[in-house]
């Protein structure tokens, strides 16, 4: 079987790069954020998601789906989307 390879061919501006690259190497940052940008990073150097997958231990479609989003929406695509549903709510907290 041949391996695919994706329509959506990601190409970075300089400030981009930069962007990811911070994202990329952080250590207090969550690990989604690191992870798409290792995503990313990896499909700009030209690797196929099967391969990027395989380094980053996730699936080929989580892969495909991050590439896609940030051909079409550039680095504002990476963030999480509004969930539908009721908002998470802490409770409070006051002294004692």
């Amino acid at each position: 079987m041949m391996p695919r390879y994706s329509p959506y061919r990601i190409e970075l501006t300089d400030q981009e790069r930069e962007v990811l690259e911070h994202l990329a190497r952080s250590y207090t940052l969550p690990y989604w954020q690191v992870m798409r940008a290792q995503m990313v990073l990896m499909a700009a150097q030209g690797m196929r998601n099967d391969q990027i997958a395989a380094r980053l231990c996730c699936g080929r479609e989580v892969v495909s789906q991050w590439r896609k989003r940030f051909f079409e929406q550039r680095l504002a695509g990476l963030e999480d989307r509004p969930r539908r549903g009721r908002p998470p709510t802490f409770p409070p907290s006051g002294p004692g």
